[in-house]
């Protein structure tokens, strides 16, 4: 189930404002013993989180499902995706919803339902969380996002069932603009810096991939070797969005690999303002990554 971002905080009678998440989406099954973690486009990354696996089997029902998301804090508690991208930090389980448990399909229940028995199923521990709240009202929710410096609030419909794929029962407003795009190419690089330039950006609107700007920012001399090692083999002759920024001497790429972005504002042009690249998303699908 994935939320419809909104442009602005709102109060709704009946809904609930929880802390949006800067990680990666996963599944949690528990059959018994065994324990895998599935990322969104089905990933299994039950080796790459020891820690939660072993939070999610210590609980007492025999059967779950979880959905929530994995996630790396800073020293102010707030989640950081580019904390997880560079690995040697503490990693938990932030859980939002409880699909299955012990023979129970929950799906269709509201959520209010589900939330109850995910808060009665799930104990917190190391490596376990349960989503935060962050205030009874929006907009109040919203400045406390703020005030924390957290990504942004999903707000959701405390009756709604849940539904896979994108709804308006969840809405996400964002604090900072941070965001995943296609990567469709990449400028020479000059001075000191090796393999590349900028990297260009694009993303799709009604099935057709369009480029929003390039990013120059962010890059470690890591990021730049491995990068580099992933553009070889997508390199291709033609542009592949439909709007090709015209410049000399582009690489451009098959549309393959997905990178968070952070940036100020989109310009009036649809096109991004100070970008920073923090990382590559192999958990989600290019097709996903649609224009706002």
């Amino acid at each position: 189930m994935l939320p419809t971002l909104v442009n602005q905080a709102f109060e709704r009678e009946g809904w609930v404002y929880e802390e949006k998440y800067d990680g990666v989406r996963i599944l949690a099954y528990k059959e018994g013993q065994k324990i895998s973690l599935k990322s969104r486009n089905d990933i299994d990354r039950t080796g790459s989180y020891p820690q939660i696996v072993d939070a999610v089997a210590k609980l007492r029902a025999t059967t779950l499902l979880l959905d929530g998301e994995v996630v790396a804090f800073d020293r102010r508690r707030v989640s950081r995706f580019q904390l997880l991208q560079k690995g040697g930090f503490r990693v938990s389980y932030a859980v939002f919803d409880l699909l299955y448990k012990d023979g129970q399909d929950l799906r269709k229940r509201p959520l209010s339902l589900r939330r109850a028995t995910l808060e009665a199923t799930v104990t917190e521990s190391e490596g376990l969380l349960l989503s935060r709240r962050l205030a009874k009202g929006g907009l109040r929710a919203f400045e406390r996002a703020r005030e924390r410096g957290f990504e942004g609030l999903v707000a959701k419909d405390f009756s709604s069932i849940y539904v896979e794929g994108r709804t308006t029962k969840w809405l996400k407003v964002k604090v900072h603009q941070e965001d995943e795009f296609v990567i469709v190419g990449y400028t020479p690089p000059s001075g000191l810096r090796q393999h590349f330039g900028a990297v260009l950006l694009g993303a799709y609107k009604m099935k057709k991939l369009y480029y929003v700007g390039k990013v120059g920012t962010g890059f470690s001399r890591q990021s730049l070797d491995e990068l580099a090692k992933k553009f070889r083999p997508l390199i291709r002759k033609t542009a592949v969005v439909v709007n090709s920024p015209g410049e000399k001497k582009i690489t451009y790429l098959e549309p393959r690999l997905v990178a968070q972005i952070a940036f100020e504002e989109w310009t009036a042009d649809k096109k991004l303002r100070q970008p920073v690249f923090l990382g590559l998303r192999d958990d989600k699908k290019p097709k996903e990554v649609e224009l706002p």
